[in-house]
């Protein structure tokens, strides 16, 4: 019987055809997403008929849904790191094995949240915009050189932001439960959350789950004109609170690049001090490359091919 494999991320293989083309040389029947976008629950049910392993992308992968697919399906290969959108523990029951691509988003979520980070400080955006509508508006902006910055979340992207970071000379704080502090390099100082959301100039969110760490106290907390980077999940931040700390000034910019429910239309997209990506972390030829060809490399493995 020949192996079919649904593909869940819109833009799989779009920039590159080499990990289809694994697929397709490994004699695999691929099942493309038809409609180019994050299937929701009822289709990824109906994408999962009869195929023995998924590339999987940010599709609700919960018990419903796996149970709806087996015991045909066999394996499902994430493409990326964050694992919360699968029920694993339906999955081991069920005899599917998972895998992700843990290291592949690393330099490119790093890069852009950097990226983020000083057109934010340098107000990069409204100072092109009035340049574009005619008006030469200078303004002044601030620099990384002694910023405190506060990184919520120590694994393989938040070290490697806390090392670019410290190369503009930045103070950097970090922040994790499960920080093991034998980790952290010169001069990266561990704070409690309080500590750090009283200290930073900056806050970095770089964790895993769906807990929400941000909610109407954690902004009382924190100082005066903070700017807030959100390359991780948008669960991880009250909404409401955050655009009430916006409207008072207690947050003077930030960036997310994840979102609550995507794609987002919400109150973000009102704000002139919001700068908004449509979750393209990984988005460079050379990451996305390598998330996929890894994904499908684990995805055969566990297909037994």
């Amino acid at each position: 019987m020949t192996l079919r494999v649904a593909i869940g991320p819109s833009s799989f293989a779009d920039e590159d055809p080499a990990p289809r083309r694994l697929l397709e040389t490994a004699g695999v029947e691929v099942k493309e997403n038809p409609f180019k976008r994050r299937l929701n629950e009822a289709e990824i049910i109906d994408h999962l008929k009869d195929v023995d392993g998924l590339v999987a992308g940010l599709e609700p992968l919960n018990r419903r849904v796996l149970e709806s697919a087996a015991p045909r399906l066999k394996a499902v290969a994430r493409v990326g790191i964050g694992m919360t959108n699968v029920d694993l523990e339906a999955a081991q029951a069920l005899g599917i094995k998972v895998s992700n691509t843990p290291d592949g988003p690393v330099n490119a979520v790093a890069e852009l949240t950097l990226a983020a980070l000083l057109a934010l400080l340098r107000r990069l955006v409204p100072t092109n915009a009035a340049l574009h509508a005619g008006q030469w508006k200078k303004s002044i902006g601030a620099g990384l050189m002694g910023a405190k910055v506060l990184l919520i979340g120590y694994g393989r992207i938040g070290r490697r932001v806390a090392v670019l970071l410290r190369a503009f000379g930045a103070k950097v704080l970090v922040y994790d439960p499960y920080l093991d502090r034998g980790t952290l390099r010169d001069e990266e100082l561990p704070v409690t959350l309080e500590e750090g959301l009283d200290e930073a100039e900056v806050i970095s969110l770089h964790a895993s789950g769906d807990t929400c760490l941000l909610d109407a106290h954690a902004f009382e907390k924190m100082r005066d004109g903070v700017l807030l980077l959100n390359s991780a999940r948008g669960e991880l931040v009250d909404e409401q609170a955050l655009v009430q700390a916006l409207d008072s000034g207690k947050v003077a910019g930030v960036w997310f690049d994840a979102f609550w429910q995507e794609p987002y239309t919400g109150p973000l997209t009102r704000y002139e001090q919001a700068l908004l990506t449509p979750h393209t972390g990984t988005y460079t030829r050379q990451c996305r490359l390598d998330m996929e060809t890894t994904a499908v490399q684990n995805l055969l493995r566990d297909l037994g091919r």
